[in-house]
């Protein structure tokens, strides 16, 4: 596949050789794609993806505890809007410029962390113990994806790359709309895609709508897959391991994020 890490870069189309361009540093030549003209020892492998993606993980999670701890309640809108616009634009370009540099992969992490533990604390207030539901959820989609994929019920191919590319700016394009709507007061508190009652609980629409939201980001998990399946197969460089971490780790804050609007849906306010 082309492209399998973040949402955006997830819908371009794949190229003919099935394979990834070389990330940053690399030249697209023949070379990169071909197993025997890598060392063996350079040579990717499974367990580099996963060390890999702990590695980013716990960076973020040890961000996001500092995060919630430290941030006081008064700084919290700003610190919360800071880190999403940073970390959307440093995601962005470590995507399109298929970066695989540690250093600003840790530092995404890091500020993705901040971000996820400010909207973690909020939540926790709205709901007592929501946080540990949405992360057992989310690695809980996760293993269940990974199952689909392994035992061949879902598989990657063109057209499904396409499809899931269309539903994801279908998302975000309706995303948007209902964020100005709701900006200009156009939908109230209880309408509109993100609507709750009364008693904090969601809509219909709210909840069929953030349903919607975790199918199409669970089934990403499975364009990530076959990046790594087929980048072991062609025996790319170790480095392209740090492009499939970053795809994983994208992948499971936008799943746990939905997870944890969802679940706060269906509880309401303590």
């Amino acid at each position: 596949m082309r492209s399998s890490n973040p949402v955006l870069t997830r819908l371009t189309p794949e190229n003919q050789t099935g394979y990834a361009p070389a990330p940053s540093g690399y030249s697209s030549t023949p070379s990169y794609q071909s197993p025997m003209s890598v060392g063996v020892t350079d040579r990717m492998t499974i367990d580099d993806v996963v060390v890999r993606t702990v590695a980013l993980l716990a960076v973020t999670g040890i961000a996001g505890a500092f995060a919630w701890v430290l941030v006081p309640d008064a700084l919290r809108g700003p610190v919360w809007i800071g880190a999403a616009l940073i970390g959307l634009a440093l995601g962005l370009f470590i995507s399109f410029k298929r970066v695989t540099n540690p250093p600003l992969l840790f530092a995404y992490a890091a500020i993705e962390g901040v971000f996820v533990g400010v909207v973690s604390k909020t939540y926790e207030e709205f709901a007592s113990g929501i946080v540990v539901q949405a992360v057992i959820g989310t690695f809980g989609i996760f293993l269940v994806m990974a199952a689909l994929y392994k035992f061949k019920v879902i598989r990657s191919s063109p057209k499904f790359a396409r499809v899931l590319g269309a539903a994801i700016i279908g998302i975000l394009a309706v995303s948007l709309v209902s964020f100005l709507l709701n900006i200009f007061n156009v939908t109230s508190g209880n309408s509109g895609l993100y609507g709750r009652n009364t008693d904090g609980t969601g809509t219909m629409w709210s909840i069929g709508f953030s349903l919607v939201v975790i199918v199409i980001a669970s089934l990403t998990f499975i364009l990530d897959f076959d990046l790594i399946e087929q980048s072991v197969a062609q025996g790319a460089p170790k480095e392209v391991a740090w492009t499939c971490a970053f795809g994983l780790l994208v992948g499971l804050i936008w799943v746990y994020l939905e997870v944890l609007r969802l679940l706060s849906y269906l509880r309401g306010r303590d």
